[in-house]
């Protein structure tokens, strides 16, 4: 339920961060973009009601390019074609940086946004989906969820979050969903019937 000063606003949106990150050798880096993440995390964010998702990379042909995707899609042929799509697509925000994503959603809040970060491996002091989806729906504060690209986000950034989440956990030890799958898992976990 969104604060006073907006009303038409939801106080949940995820940013898909492509720096900081790692790589596999543990090095900080910025990741790819993917057509496939954009795509699917902006269908999965609009089907469960979030007004923002943010694709954050300081890398400014990389920007462009997530810009190009959705344009296409949200005018001319690509948006007489698939409506669904523009839809979707029509609630990302690309960004250079954490910082001015958590700028651009704060601008429909009174109350500071916070930070709620998850990756695949399980961090102490962690939260359980449940107890987030009931933060959420009990308050009017916005939060913010990080997912991370590459082998995930940086020690820093969980170090400077002001919540941990659980990971998405499977039945065995194998645990390397794709960030997409975990998104669209976590959003019917925090906002599904």
């Amino acid at each position: 339920m969104p604060d006073e000063t907006c009303l038409a606003c939801n106080n949940l949106a995820i940013a898909l961060v492509h720096y900081p990150v790692y790589n596999k050798h543990h090095e900080i880096v910025t990741s790819a973009l993917t057509n496939l993440d954009q795509h699917d995390i902006a269908r999965s964010s609009k089907t469960f009601g979030l007004d923002r998702f943010y694709i954050v990379t300081p890398s400014h042909e990389q920007r462009k390019l997530a810009e190009r995707i959705s344009s296409h899609w949200q005018q001319g042929w690509g948006a007489d074609y698939n409506p669904d799509r523009r839809q979707a697509l029509d609630i990302v925000r690309v960004t250079p940086s954490i910082a001015s994503a958590v700028a651009d959603f704060q601008s429909g809040f009174s109350k500071q946004v916070k930070l709620a970060i998850t990756g695949a491996a399980q961090r102490p002091g962690s939260i359980d989906l449940v107890s987030f989806r009931n933060l959420l729906n009990e308050s009017d504060q916005p939060f913010m969820i990080l997912l991370g690209t590459g082998w995930g986000l940086t020690d820093e950034c969980f170090a400077t979050a002001d919540l941990i989440l659980e990971p998405i956990a499977g039945n065995g030890k194998y645990n390397h969903l794709s960030v997409r799958s975990a998104a669209a898992i976590m959003l019917d976990r925090i906002r599904g019937n």
